[in-house]
């Protein structure tokens, strides 16, 4: 047995663990030194629609399967339920060092991304560079701030999962097999399967190449036998995910991932719609982000008119005051596709390393990953591209589940790191071999000659997007001129940072410094590019008092509903962004809420109904008048309350409001869904049910009963109903 070198086989791994540990405490250290928390929107709408269902766990122990908190009542499979799985929560909090949640999400994407570039022959020193490029990306950061703890969390693992898959075809069967079960139930643990799909697709081409490999070695035996061993792994790691797998493909069925009852008002699709799975598309030059930030002039938030610097503002000072005041809304400094976006960033040096491996690493991972990061950018352009991308949303299995393609982009930053870093371990055993120094040198030109050539050509470009060729000529000159002075200081940046990490490699190769020095020079380089970057989307606004619960505080509104007892059951219809808030979900049942998998029949019924009903709800109301028969689908789903801002005079009480369960005299009967959800939103349903025959048949179409039903006993997934009528009766839920 080899006997262990604490300097050669310890040291490194620790200095890692040290490293990466420090730059998550020190990148995240109000969380850790200022009493402080992550301020995350959408963290903030799911506590908020989770609610109800933690209020119920808390006080009876048990898990509530339903909740009518949101969208007047959905499954709770995908808001808040525990599963048991302690085993894979206790290994999670081992591997994060017991780091507060959600930031031990950064030091989890470190380690599992120096283990990956381990498994791959890449040295540690070099590896720890790699590994801050993959953590600190603008991505991760950017999405980390919004909230986005689910995609986040399973992509700091998917390196883990890889580097496992690895290890098996290398021959190492059983650590392989290990690793991959236990990274795999780690990842799934977090349940985001967008993520997993994108993980499946590296491993798919990872597979498809191994195949080609073994078939040209003649070794496909040997092949066969570690696929097994493969899939046996994914069979432990996804047997600990079967509860909340099999639970997410059933609601999906149902969901707004699911297919549609209807016919004639149907999207014609079996998942999501494309106008709105493809909403968020990169243009076709927008990845280049990856190697300068602001090439398309940054965060759509970030407003020129705000920097004092800028020639926007100055144009603007220059202008009447209601014409600046109005101007000043549109002066984004954003000129992409997208309604909203921010960059996302690689690292300049791991672009030029990533060329670097193109042309150095070992073919069969050159092919790998050239074609994942190829993959992920073209997914990423979404309708920009529809050749493609439409293909893939309509015959792809399981693609048109998923929407924002721009996080297709999780491919090439989980390929880039590490073909760069393979291509810098193939340069430095090899260096003194003139022609891979010139492919070196190469590198730098390539990556370094787009980078200038940014900055030459920033002035010819438009640098305006649609809509704002309707702004006065001398507002939009000025935003052309600072979007122009972005690029190019961002593209005269990552050319620093280009030849500085390009200049630090030479010194080693040439011996000026030694190659530990090297690695940690060139990692120090990677963590200052990354770092000054993310920073941009994650500063002090960022964060919140831990005691701070300003969010959730119940207005004179809420506490004025809360208090009525008039209703001891409603629903509140929130007329402020109903569709896009769960904050009113916090404090009442809503009719609307916010979530990304709606029941479809759910949606369906807003997009031709609801929504409308709601519009003309709000004229009338502008004009003074009440809620009245008109709007009966608004009073079959029991809105008791229209509140439409925070104070006690901006409560309406609906009087017309159904209740709980009504009796109906009457049977509209219909034979599909068009028809059901057509007489559903156009005839007065107080007295009349519409139901589908060909589901529901029914002996009668008339009912003479009379009486009440009330609702006595609400639980989450829980309601028991008194019911006191006479003759034959029908009662509507």
């Amino acid at each position: 047995m080899k006997k262990v070198n604490f300097i050669r086989d310890v040291l490194p791994h620790l200095a890692a663990v040290i490293i990466f540990l420090l730059v998550t405490v020190v990148f995240f250290r109000p969380v850790f030194f200022g009493n402080k928390t992550i301020s995350q929107h959408d963290i903030q709408q799911w506590e908020g629609g989770a609610k109800e269902l933690m209020d119920h766990r808390e006080a009876t122990g048990e898990e509530g399967l339903w909740t009518n908190s949101m969208f007047s009542g959905m499954p709770a499979y995908l808001i808040n339920l525990e599963w048991s799985d302690q085993p894979i929560q206790w290994l999670q909090k081992v591997l994060s060092l017991g780091l507060p949640h959600p930031v031990r999400i950064i030091f989890i994407a470190f380690l599992s991304y120096y283990i990956l570039l381990l498994t791959f022959g890449v040295r540690p020193w070099v590896a720890i560079g790699g590994a801050l490029a993959f953590g600190l990306s603008s991505f991760v950061i950017i999405g980390l701030g919004a909230g986005h703890n689910a995609r986040i969390g399973a992509m700091a693992f998917m390196p883990l999962v890889i580097a496992g898959v690895h290890l098996i075809y290398k021959k190492n069967l059983l650590l392989g097999l290990g690793l991959t079960a236990a990274a795999l139930a780690l990842h799934l643990r977090v349940n985001h399967l967008q993520v997993t799909y994108y993980l499946l697709l590296i491993l798919l081409i990872y597979g498809f190449v191994q195949a080609y490999q073994s078939i040209i070695k003649k070794e496909t035996a040997s092949f066969i036998k570690k696929t097994g061993v493969v899939l046996l792994a994914a069979i432990l790691g996804l047997s600990s995910f079967t509860g909340k797998f099999w639970s997410t493909y059933e609601y999906g069925k149902y969901s707004t991932r699911g297919p549609s009852e209807l016919v004639t008002k149907s999207t014609g699709t079996q998942g999501l719609a494309k106008d709105y799975a493809f909403q968020y598309s990169n243009g076709i030059w927008e990845p280049f982000t990856l190697l300068v930030p602001n090439v398309f002039g940054g965060a759509s938030e970030n407003i020129l008119a705000a920097d004092q610097d800028s020639k926007t503002f100055k144009a603007l000072r220059s202008a009447d005051p209601q014409t600046a005041n109005q101007a000043a809304r549109y002066t984004a400094s954003y000129w992409g596709n997208q309604p909203l976006s921010a960059p996302y960033y690689a690292g300049a040096i791991i672009i030029l390393l990533f060329v670097l491996g193109l042309m150095l690493a070992p073919g069969p991972y050159a092919l790998w990953l050239g074609i994942v990061a190829a993959l992920g950018i073209v997914l990423s352009w979404g309708d920009s591209f529809q050749a493609f991308n439409y293909f893939m949303f309509d015959y792809f299995p399981g693609y048109n589940k998923f929407r924002s393609v721009t996080f297709a982009l999780t491919l090439p930053l989980i390929a880039m790191p590490l073909l760069g870093m393979l291509g810098l371990e193939r340069f430095l055993e090899n260096n003194s071999d003139k022609k891979i120094l010139k492919k070196f040198y190469i590198a730098i030109g390539v990556t370094g000659g787009i980078c200038l050539l940014m900055v030459l050509i920033a002035g010819m470009l438009r640098m305006a997007k649609e809509g704002e060729s309707e702004l006065p000529a001398w507002l939009l000159n000025a935003m052309r001129a600072d979007r122009q002075s972005l690029m190019r200081a961002d593209a005269f940046r990552s050319l620093v940072f280009i030849v500085f990490g390009g200049g630090v490699i030479w010194l080693g190769v040439k011996n000026t410094l030694k190659p530990v020095t090297m690695a940690l020079g060139l990692s120090l380089i990677i963590l200052v590019d990354l770092w000054g970057v993310s920073s941009r989307y994650f500063g002090d606004q960022k964060y919140q008092r831990k005691s701070d619960r300003s969010f959730f505080m119940a207005s004179e509104a809420d506490r004025t509903i809360q208090d009525a007892e008039a209703y001891p059951h409603y629903r509140v219809l929130n007329l402020m962004n109903p569709w896009n808030e769960a904050r009113t979900s916090y404090h009442h049942q809503s009719i609307g809420g916010y979530h990304g998998a709606k029941l479809k029949r759910y949606q369906e019924f807003y997009d031709h109904c609801l929504q409308g009903n709601i519009q003309d709800l709000i004229a009338t109301l502008q004009e003074g008048g009440r809620p009245d028969e008109r709007f009966g689908p608004l009073h079959m789903l029991n809105a008791q309350y229209i509140k439409y801002g925070n104070q006690k005079e901006n409560i309406i009480e609906n009087g017309a409001a159904y209740g709980d369960a009504w009796l109906v005299n009457e049977v509209i009967s219909v034979s599909n869904a068009d028809e059901e959800l057509e007489a559903v939103c156009n005839h007065d349903l107080s007295q009349k049910a519409v139901v589908n025959t060909t589901q529901f048949p029914l002996n009668q179409t008339e009912y003479a009963g009379s009486g009440a039903v009330e609702l006595v006993t609400y639980q989450p997934g829980y309601l028991q109903y008194k019911a006191s009528v006479t003759g034959q009766s029908l009662v509507v839920f």
